[in-house]
Protein backbone atom coordinates (compact mmCIF):
# COMPACT_ATOMS: atom_id res chain seq x y z
CA UNK A 1 0.00 0.00 0.00
CA UNK A 2 1.28 3.06 -1.03
CA UNK A 3 1.74 5.78 1.80
CA UNK A 4 0.16 9.29 1.52
CA UNK A 5 2.01 12.46 1.54
CA UNK A 6 0.77 14.60 3.96
CA UNK A 7 1.30 18.13 2.89
CA UNK A 8 2.13 21.38 5.40
CA UNK A 9 -0.57 23.47 6.73
CA UNK A 10 -1.06 26.65 3.93
CA UNK A 11 0.92 29.67 5.02
CA UNK A 12 -0.75 32.89 6.65
CA UNK A 13 -0.82 35.31 3.93
CA UNK A 14 2.34 36.93 5.15
CA UNK A 15 4.03 34.11 5.11
CA UNK A 16 3.15 33.50 1.15
CA UNK A 17 4.34 37.00 0.16
CA UNK A 18 7.70 36.68 1.90
CA UNK A 19 7.80 33.06 -0.39
CA UNK A 20 6.84 35.17 -3.14
CA UNK A 21 9.29 37.89 -2.50
CA UNK A 22 12.35 35.72 -1.52
CA UNK A 23 11.44 33.85 -5.18
CA UNK A 24 12.61 37.35 -6.73
CA UNK A 25 15.31 38.00 -4.28
CA UNK A 26 16.95 34.55 -5.67
CA UNK A 27 16.01 34.74 -9.35
CA UNK A 28 14.85 37.34 -10.79
CA UNK A 29 17.06 38.66 -13.39
CA UNK A 30 17.91 42.20 -12.05
CA UNK A 31 21.18 39.90 -11.00
CA UNK A 32 22.14 38.66 -14.39
CA UNK A 33 25.69 39.41 -16.00
CA UNK A 34 23.52 41.57 -18.48
CA UNK A 35 21.64 43.90 -16.55
CA UNK A 36 25.09 44.17 -14.00
CA UNK A 37 26.65 45.65 -17.38
CA UNK A 38 24.00 47.57 -18.66
CA UNK A 39 23.74 49.59 -15.18
CA UNK A 40 27.24 49.85 -15.22
CA UNK A 41 27.76 51.36 -18.56
CA UNK A 42 29.63 48.68 -20.14
CA UNK A 43 27.24 47.71 -23.09
CA UNK A 44 28.44 48.98 -26.47
CA UNK A 45 25.99 50.67 -28.56
CA UNK A 46 25.24 47.45 -30.38
CA UNK A 47 24.77 45.04 -27.31
CA UNK A 48 22.34 47.84 -25.73
CA UNK A 49 20.27 47.64 -29.38
CA UNK A 50 20.32 44.20 -29.61
CA UNK A 51 18.58 44.22 -25.89
CA UNK A 52 15.92 46.52 -27.16
CA UNK A 53 15.10 44.26 -30.89
CA UNK A 54 14.82 41.02 -28.53
CA UNK A 55 13.30 42.62 -25.66
CA UNK A 56 10.07 44.23 -27.32
CA UNK A 57 9.72 40.75 -28.72
CA UNK A 58 8.38 40.26 -24.86
CA UNK A 59 6.49 43.58 -24.82
CA UNK A 60 4.94 42.73 -28.10
CA UNK A 61 3.53 39.40 -26.68
CA UNK A 62 2.86 40.40 -22.53
CA UNK A 63 -0.86 41.89 -23.95
CA UNK A 64 -1.41 38.66 -25.80
CA UNK A 65 -0.79 37.01 -22.24
CA UNK A 66 -2.97 39.29 -20.78
CA UNK A 67 -6.02 38.37 -22.84
CA UNK A 68 -5.44 35.09 -22.32
CA UNK A 69 -5.98 35.39 -18.33
CA UNK A 70 -8.82 37.78 -19.28
CA UNK A 71 -10.11 34.60 -21.11
CA UNK A 72 -9.98 31.99 -17.85
CA UNK A 73 -11.55 34.69 -15.69
CA UNK A 74 -15.33 34.77 -14.96
CA UNK A 75 -15.65 37.48 -12.72
CA UNK A 76 -16.43 40.63 -14.32
CA UNK A 77 -14.69 42.39 -11.38
CA UNK A 78 -11.22 41.04 -12.31
CA UNK A 79 -11.70 41.49 -16.31
CA UNK A 80 -12.37 45.36 -15.88
CA UNK A 81 -9.23 45.20 -13.80
CA UNK A 82 -7.10 43.31 -15.97
CA UNK A 83 -8.11 45.12 -18.84
CA UNK A 84 -6.19 48.08 -18.05
CA UNK A 85 -3.05 45.95 -18.84
CA UNK A 86 -3.67 45.64 -22.49
CA UNK A 87 -4.47 48.80 -22.56
CA UNK A 88 -1.10 49.95 -20.84
CA UNK A 89 0.37 48.19 -22.92
CA UNK A 90 -1.56 48.65 -26.31
CA UNK A 91 -2.81 52.67 -25.39
CA UNK A 92 -6.18 53.68 -26.56
CA UNK A 93 -7.28 57.26 -28.08
CA UNK A 94 -6.79 59.14 -24.77
CA UNK A 95 -2.95 57.91 -24.69
CA UNK A 96 -0.34 56.29 -26.17
CA UNK A 97 1.06 52.52 -24.80
CA UNK A 98 3.66 50.41 -23.68
CA UNK A 99 4.96 48.95 -27.12
CA UNK A 100 4.42 52.92 -28.62
CA UNK A 101 7.05 53.61 -25.92
CA UNK A 102 9.23 50.82 -26.33
CA UNK A 103 9.41 51.86 -30.18
CA UNK A 104 10.41 55.55 -29.40
CA UNK A 105 12.79 53.80 -27.15
CA UNK A 106 14.47 51.55 -30.00
CA UNK A 107 14.47 55.26 -32.29
CA UNK A 108 16.43 56.83 -28.70
CA UNK A 109 18.98 54.45 -29.48
CA UNK A 110 19.39 54.92 -33.25
CA UNK A 111 17.08 52.18 -34.62
CA UNK A 112 14.70 51.68 -36.99
CA UNK A 113 11.29 51.12 -35.47
CA UNK A 114 9.85 49.26 -38.13
CA UNK A 115 12.66 46.82 -38.43
CA UNK A 116 11.83 46.82 -34.29
CA UNK A 117 8.50 45.94 -35.33
CA UNK A 118 9.09 43.33 -37.98
CA UNK A 119 10.44 41.34 -34.96
CA UNK A 120 13.57 39.79 -37.65
CA UNK A 121 16.42 40.26 -35.31
CA UNK A 122 14.77 38.58 -32.79
CA UNK A 123 16.59 35.66 -31.30
CA UNK A 124 15.62 32.21 -32.25
CA UNK A 125 16.09 31.40 -27.87
CA UNK A 126 14.45 34.89 -26.92
CA UNK A 127 11.38 33.68 -29.11
CA UNK A 128 11.23 30.22 -27.24
CA UNK A 129 11.30 31.42 -23.54
CA UNK A 130 9.00 34.39 -24.13
CA UNK A 131 7.03 32.10 -26.08
CA UNK A 132 7.14 29.52 -23.30
CA UNK A 133 5.98 32.26 -20.98
CA UNK A 134 2.70 32.66 -23.22
CA UNK A 135 2.12 28.43 -23.14
CA UNK A 136 2.81 28.96 -19.06
CA UNK A 137 -0.25 31.43 -18.97
CA UNK A 138 -2.24 29.23 -21.42
CA UNK A 139 -1.95 25.69 -19.47
CA UNK A 140 -1.95 26.65 -16.38
CA UNK A 141 -4.94 27.52 -13.99
CA UNK A 142 -6.43 30.97 -13.67
CA UNK A 143 -4.19 32.03 -10.34
CA UNK A 144 -1.09 30.48 -11.36
CA UNK A 145 -1.14 32.73 -14.36
CA UNK A 146 -1.63 35.53 -12.47
CA UNK A 147 1.26 34.70 -10.12
CA UNK A 148 3.49 34.41 -12.78
CA UNK A 149 2.81 37.97 -13.13
CA UNK A 150 4.12 39.09 -9.73
CA UNK A 151 7.76 39.42 -11.18
CA UNK A 152 5.98 42.72 -11.29
CA UNK A 153 6.73 43.00 -7.24
CA UNK A 154 9.97 43.14 -8.12
CA UNK A 155 9.99 45.78 -11.25
CA UNK A 156 9.89 48.64 -9.54
CA UNK A 157 13.49 49.39 -7.79
CA UNK A 158 15.07 47.88 -11.31
CA UNK A 159 13.24 50.23 -13.68
CA UNK A 160 14.28 53.20 -11.30
CA UNK A 161 18.01 52.27 -11.29
CA UNK A 162 17.98 51.41 -15.16
CA UNK A 163 16.64 55.09 -16.02
CA UNK A 164 19.05 56.46 -13.72
CA UNK A 165 21.82 54.50 -15.53
CA UNK A 166 20.71 54.93 -18.36
CA UNK A 167 20.73 58.52 -18.65
CA UNK A 168 23.80 58.94 -16.50
CA UNK A 169 26.00 56.36 -18.59
CA UNK A 170 24.47 56.40 -22.26
CA UNK A 171 24.85 59.79 -23.50
CA UNK A 172 24.22 58.80 -26.53
CA UNK A 173 20.65 57.81 -26.07
CA UNK A 174 18.17 60.33 -26.40
CA UNK A 175 16.33 60.46 -22.85
CA UNK A 176 12.95 61.31 -24.75
CA UNK A 177 12.93 57.65 -25.29
CA UNK A 178 12.76 56.29 -21.29
CA UNK A 179 9.18 57.02 -21.23
CA UNK A 180 8.33 53.33 -21.02
CA UNK A 181 10.40 52.89 -18.15
CA UNK A 182 8.98 56.51 -15.91
CA UNK A 183 5.32 54.77 -16.90
CA UNK A 184 5.96 51.37 -15.51
CA UNK A 185 7.30 52.98 -12.11
CA UNK A 186 3.80 53.54 -11.92
CA UNK A 187 2.45 50.90 -13.42
CA UNK A 188 4.23 48.23 -12.16
CA UNK A 189 3.42 48.38 -8.24
CA UNK A 190 -0.15 49.15 -8.69
CA UNK A 191 -0.55 45.92 -11.04
CA UNK A 192 1.52 44.15 -8.39
CA UNK A 193 -0.84 44.83 -5.68
CA UNK A 194 -3.56 43.50 -7.64
CA UNK A 195 -2.24 40.58 -8.33
CA UNK A 196 -0.83 39.36 -5.11
CA UNK A 197 -4.06 40.04 -3.53
CA UNK A 198 -5.72 38.16 -5.78
CA UNK A 199 -3.25 35.08 -5.57
CA UNK A 200 -3.01 35.20 -1.77
CA UNK A 201 -6.59 35.14 -1.43
CA UNK A 202 -7.23 32.15 -3.90
CA UNK A 203 -4.73 30.23 -2.79
CA UNK A 204 -6.39 28.46 0.41
CA UNK A 205 -4.39 25.00 0.65
CA UNK A 206 -0.89 24.80 0.49
CA UNK A 207 -0.59 22.84 -2.99
CA UNK A 208 -2.40 25.49 -4.41
CA UNK A 209 0.47 28.09 -2.48
CA UNK A 210 3.02 25.93 -3.97
CA UNK A 211 2.09 25.74 -7.48
CA UNK A 212 1.78 29.53 -7.36
CA UNK A 213 5.47 29.80 -5.58
CA UNK A 214 6.24 27.60 -9.01
CA UNK A 215 4.85 29.23 -11.54
CA UNK A 216 6.17 32.30 -10.31
CA UNK A 217 9.73 31.06 -9.84
CA UNK A 218 9.75 29.56 -13.89
CA UNK A 219 8.83 33.31 -14.86
CA UNK A 220 11.77 34.51 -12.99
CA UNK A 221 13.65 31.69 -14.83
CA UNK A 222 12.38 32.54 -18.34
CA UNK A 223 13.19 36.03 -17.62
CA UNK A 224 16.67 35.29 -17.38
CA UNK A 225 16.89 32.76 -19.98
CA UNK A 226 16.19 35.40 -22.38
CA UNK A 227 19.00 37.56 -20.87
CA UNK A 228 21.13 34.21 -21.49
CA UNK A 229 20.03 34.56 -25.55
CA UNK A 230 21.25 38.57 -25.66
CA UNK A 231 24.78 37.74 -23.44
CA UNK A 232 25.49 34.42 -25.46
CA UNK A 233 24.77 36.23 -29.08
CA UNK A 234 26.52 39.71 -28.81
CA UNK A 235 28.20 39.85 -25.28
CA UNK A 236 30.43 36.35 -24.83
CA UNK A 237 31.30 34.36 -26.79
CA UNK A 238 28.75 37.29 -29.14
CA UNK A 239 27.73 34.34 -31.59
CA UNK A 240 24.89 35.46 -33.05
CA UNK A 241 23.27 33.61 -35.34
CA UNK A 242 23.17 34.03 -38.70
CA UNK A 243 19.97 35.19 -39.45
CA UNK A 244 19.92 38.74 -41.52
CA UNK A 245 22.41 38.07 -44.44
CA UNK A 246 22.05 41.24 -45.78
CA UNK A 247 20.06 43.38 -43.03
CA UNK A 248 22.68 45.27 -41.97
Amino acid sequence: MSESITLPPPDPPERLVARMRAVGAAAYHDRHPFHLLMHQGRLTRRQLQAWIENRFYYQWRIPKKDAIILAKADDPEFRRAWIGRIIDHDGDAAREGGIRKWLRLAQAAGLDPDEVLSLRKVLPAVRFAVDAYVELVATRPLVEAVASSLTELFAPELMANRVEALERLYPWLDRAGLDYFRGRLAEAPRDAAFGLDFVVSHCPTRAQQDRAIDALTTKCHILWSLLDAIHFAYVTPGWAPPLWNGAD
